[in-house]
């Protein structure tokens, strides 16, 4: 059985009329090293912004280490162990 370290269930953020990201889901096993790509206006950045707590999913759940973190502050998030670095 593999060890889900952070996932995400049917993720979805609008803006309005305009969806950035719409029904993702992810799974990330402990240990894996993954990246995100995509042109500019993907929704790259919005993806790291709902699983660091920045901003509220639409719709749709995260879990981290198998807790659910949706809608959790930045500081909660990261008291869970999920951090985030702006360049």
């Amino acid at each position: 059985m593999p060890d889900i370290i952070l996932e995400t269930q049917n993720l979805k953020k609008s803006f309005g009329g305009f969806v950035a990201i719409d029904g993702i889901n992810l799974k990330i096993e402990r240990g894996e090293l993954r990246t995100i790509l995509g042109p500019n206006g993907a929704g790259k950045t919005t993806l790291y912004n709902l699983i660091s707590g920045n901003m509220k999913p639409s719709s749709g759940k995260i879990f981290f280490k198998g807790d659910e973190i949706t809608g959790l502050s930045p500081d909660q998030v990261a008291r869970k162990g999920i951090g985030r670095k702006f360049q």
